[in-house]
């Protein structure tokens, strides 16, 4: 299971990501850009996912992930259960979703430090 410390530390960790508090919901952005956000109980963890995978994600771990709801599916935007996730796999998306908001410079001159590239 995942905490909402870990989750933090892996997105506040990114170039130019930083944490805010909205309606009483942790967001992580880049500039105005939410990449990640836990739900107001903080069971929940919305990330940045591309439109096009997203239904097959779902449909390959219904109980681990699931489609926001109707209003926001407009968006590049997947939930997940955080007592499903493990540590590895919550980092792999939160980063993934950080990369969609970045420059690709910046992403990878990220992932080269961290030898990811």
């Amino acid at each position: 299971m995942v905490t909402v410390e870990q989750v933090r530390q892996v997105a506040v960790a990114l170039p130019r990501a930083y944490e805010v508090l909205v309606r009483d919901r942790i967001k992580f952005r880049v500039g105005s850009i939410v990449f990640a956000a836990l739900s107001a109980d903080e069971t929940e963890l919305g990330f940045g996912y591309p439109k096009e995978a997203r239904d097959a994600l779902v449909a390959a771990e219904p109980d681990k992930f699931f489609l926001p709801r109707t209003s926001d599916l407009r968006f590049h935007w997947v939930q997940a259960r955080l007592a499903a996730l493990d540590a590895e796999e919550m980092r792999e998306l939160v980063i993934d979703a950080w990369r969609m908001c970045v420059p690709k410079r910046v992403a990878a001159e990220h992932l080269r430090v961290l030898g990811l590239s």
